[in-house]
């Protein structure tokens, strides 16, 4: 059989996931913060692409020039519907089943929300009041100032404040360092004493003991019981009293009364300092209880760059285009600009109809608590909406939804279904651990304290279908103590 080489053409279909592409699906899952710094990087790139700064307010005062269809704004995604969305429902409407007040469409709310919303009209009072706070090493610095320290102490002590962390514990060897500065051991030490004499009290110690013990002499509470205390912190741990009392020999009204003062010392003392405030968290959307009792999904426009194509500077350069170089350039750029604005656009449409779905599903959490949670999907919000579960899942990846019961991320109400013991609605993870939580808080004391079968017998009873283990697992999730130690903790506390 001989072997020879010939021309085949065939046809057939396939996905190709196109550069484009890739990059709005990187854009559906980034967050507001990395989508302005992405946008930013976007307009130093592109010539044609510039911030729409424009007000929203009266048209007369916008700019002659008219956006083009390829100056779409990203925040103005669609008409506003707010009237008709407002319309009051059916009065023989479940309250788990009230809409959201798209009526099965787009609806996309006035951009002056976060403006015009009494539940969210002091959010950008919070941002403003935070403010740089002096850090822990310019404070010791401060007092190491005026220490009256020599010029070589107070380099030495320098050092050692760098080597600081943020809970105010010294975390350098001295041996090293004293090696590394090439001065004696004994030196490195001084400085450190001296280091631990500054405010606040317990700074610069090398251990727990070390700066409980501070904080002791202080007060001149530091004795030799107290000092064995300090060296059982193992056993006051595990909350062996017996132990305890045996090696600080004393009697248990006095071992209440130290571990009392222990626990009134500060085991961090640095973290009252920080280097930065910490960020609020922007919600991309708002939700907002409207008439009638439709809830009212609007996005954030703050959060949302608003872009537009330069249509006039592109056809300046795009005329004195001369080398083919140049024209592939300018028309490149165009295309790019253009694609940018209608997937912000499409980005923007995305996250309010998913976040409407999850509104109209959670809608008994919004109006009565979270132990009406109801359990959800991506399936489920993937079907309702048309979309695939991917999509679904980047979408409430790092956003955020502000509710008049607080700000959530959007994966907080996809929650795992327990089933009904009386064979009704399934119920939701997050609201049973809620109930489990609420049962143990109103334990009273160690008599009335619930063992993990009797909390099974108990939310039995209330129609939720659940294991013992299971009980176990979310108490230990949210680091109650077992029914033993909350006995031992409530008969201590009398």
């Amino acid at each position: 059989m001989a072997l020879h080489a010939r021309l085949e053409l065939r046809q057939g279909q396939g996905l190709v996931i196109t550069p484009q592409l890739q990059q709005a699906i990187k854009l559906l899952q980034l967050s507001n913060v990395e989508l302005e710094e992405f946008v930013e990087t976007e307009i130093e790139k592109n010539p044609l692409l510039q911030r729409d700064d424009r007000d929203a307010a009266p048209e007369a005062e916008a700019p002659e020039q008219q956006a083009s269809d390829g100056e779409i704004a990203s925040d103005q995604v669609s008409e506003s519907h707010a009237e008709a969305d407002l319309d009051a429902p059916g009065e023989d409407m479940a309250p788990g089943e009230r809409a959201t007040g798209d009526d099965g469409r787009d609806s996309f709310g006035s951009q002056d929300f976060s403006r015009s919303s009494g539940a969210f009209e002091d959010a950008d009072g919070l941002e403003g009041t935070l403010a740089h706070q002096k850090s822990l090493a310019d404070h010791m610095e401060d007092q190491l100032a005026v220490a009256g320290l020599p010029d070589a102490d107070r380099s030495i002590a320098s050092v050692l404040i760098n080597e600081i962390d943020e809970g105010g514990y010294l975390r350098a060897d001295l041996t090293e360092v004293s090696e590394r500065l090439g001065c004696d051991l004994a030196k490195v030490e001084a400085a450190l004493t001296v280091l631990q004499g500054l405010e606040p009290t317990g700074v610069a110690a090398r251990d727990v003991r070390e700066c409980l013990m501070l904080q002791l002499k202080e007060r001149n509470r530091f004795d030799p019981a107290m000092a064995a205390l300090l060296d059982n912190l193992e056993l006051l741990a595990r909350r062996d009293m017996t132990g305890l009392r045996k090696a600080c020999g004393v009697d248990d009204e006095d071992l209440r009364e130290m571990v009392a003062e222990l626990r009134a010392l500060t085991p961090r003392p640095g973290a009252a300092f920080g280097s930065e405030p910490s960020a609020p968290v922007v919600p991309d959307v708002y939700v907002r209880e409207g008439l009638g009792g439709l809830w009212h999904v609007e996005l954030n426009s703050d959060t949302l760059p608003r872009l537009l194509v330069d249509q006039r500077y592109h056809a300046r350069i795009s005329g004195g285009a001369r080398t083919d170089q140049e024209k592939t350039f300018v028309s490149e750029c165009l295309a790019q600009a253009n694609w940018l604005v209608r997937s912000l656009d499409q980005r923007a449409k995305t996250i309010l109809k998913v976040a409407s779905e999850i509104v109209r599903q959670q809608d008994g959490f919004l109006a009565f608590g979270v132990e009406h949670l109801r359990p959800l999907n991506l399936k489920t919000v993937a079907d309702a909406i048309g979309m695939h579960e991917s999509t679904v899942s980047r979408v409430t990846s790092n956003k955020y939804i502000a509710t008049p019961r607080g700000v959530f991320e959007l994966k907080f109400f996809f929650t795992a279904s327990i089933a009904s013991s009386s064979g009704g609605e399934a119920h939701s993870a997050e609201s049973v651990r809620h109930r489990i939580k609420s049962l143990i808080e109103a334990e009273g004391d160690e008599k009335s304290v619930l063992s993990d079968d009797r909390i099974v017998e108990i939310l039995n009873e209330t129609g939720v279908d659940i294991a013992r283990r299971t009980v176990a697992k979310y108490r230990e999730a949210m680091r109650i103590p077992s029914s033993v130690e909350r006995r031992r903790i409530l008969r201590e506390a009398c």
